[in-house]
């Protein structure tokens, strides 16, 4: 895969959704992909920003890995890999996803697969908005929006 500017190696899942879903390697699902796209969609919503389209892509370790050393020349296991296409507030952009990943930091962490997913999944969203989480300020901020994101996902 050379070329990410759109994500279209796989039959979308609806085509008027601009919250797309696939997997690479992998065969998963999220649970509830209409109850996680107005989630996300109320996020984008809050934080004043235009939703063109999100494609999520979940993936394995290996996948991921390959990802994060093309294109990032990083040589680690990650969870998460965000590939934006335009700057915010319009947000455009492919958002990779290891469910290894998801699986052993919920058990690390001490949460459910699922809230781990849904922590991950809104990360993505957060860095298409333009939050970064590489120094601890930023950070900070990073995981004050995915609390609060989490928070609203209780209320949908």
């Amino acid at each position: 895969m050379d070329d990410f500017e759109l994500y279209d190696d796989l039959e979308e899942d609806g085509p008027s959704d601009p919250i797309s879903f696939f997997a690479e390697e992998i065969d998963f699902e999220p649970a509830n992909p209409a109850l996680l796209r107005r989630w996300i969609e109320k996020v984008i919503t809050q934080e004043k920003a235009e939703l063109n389209f999100v494609n999520y892509i979940f993936c394995d370790d290996t996948y991921l890995l390959k990802l994060n050393q093309e294109y990032l020349q990083h040589d680690t296991l990650t969870d998460i890999i965000t590939f934006p296409y335009h700057d915010p507030p319009v947000i455009e952009g492919d958002v990779f996803i290891s469910i290894d990943r998801i699986h052993e930091n919920a058990h690390q962490f001490g949460v459910t697969f699922e809230q781990e997913l849904h922590r991950v999944i809104i990360h993505g969203v957060l860095h298409l908005c333009g939050y970064g989480d590489k120094d601890p300020s930023d950070k900070a901020k990073m995981t004050q929006k995915e609390d609060e994101a989490l928070q609203l996902l209780k209320t949908i």
